[in-house]
C-alpha cells in the first residue's frame, strides 16, 4: 500500500507534510439552494419570489466569483462548483420567473380590459 502523504527531500524519516487544508466558499451553499428555489418559484401569480431569490443568489454569487479568483487555492473546488451550479440555476429561474411574470401581467391586464367577457355579466 501506497503512503498518502509524501515526505519532504530534506526532513527527517519522521515528518510528513499535509496538503493545505482548503476552505469553503462562505456563500456557495447558499447560493446553490436559492438558485434551485428560484426554479421552484416560476409559477405564475408567485414569479416574483423566484426573481427576487434569483437576484439575491446572482449577487452572492458574484462576491463568491471574486472571492475564488483571487485566491483559487485557497478554496475547495468542490464548493466552487456548487458555486457555479447554483449560479447557472440562478439564472434559468431568473430568466424563467421574469418572463412568467410579464406573461401573468399581460394577462391579467387583457383580463381587467376586456369588458366583452361573460365575467364582466356576472358582476352586475
Amino acid at each position: 500500500m501506497e503512503e498518502q502523504y509524501s515526505r519532504p527531500h530534506n526532513s527527517s524519516p519522521g515528518s510528513y507534510s499535509f496538503p493545505p487544508v482548503q476552505q469553503q466558499l462562505p456563500n456557495s451553499n447558499t447560493v446553490l439552494v436559492l438558485g434551485i428555489l428560484s426554479l421552484i418559484f416560476i409559477c405564475p401569480y408567485i414569479s416574483l419570489i423566484g426573481i427576487v431569490l434569483g437576484i439575491i443568489a446572482l449577487t452572492l454569487s458574484g462576491r463568491d466569483h471574486s472571492l475564488y479568483s483571487q485566491n483559487p487555492s485557497k478554496y475547495a473546488l468542490s464548493s466552487f462548483n456548487n458555486l457555479k451550479a447554483g449560479r447557472v440555476c440562478a439564472i434559468i429561474g431568473l430568466s424563467i420567473a421574469t418572463l412568467t411574470f410579464i406573461i401573468t401581467i399581460l394577462f391579467i391586464a387583457g383580463i381587467i380590459a376586456t369588458p366583452s367577457m361573460p365575467f364582466w355579466g356576472m358582476m352586475d
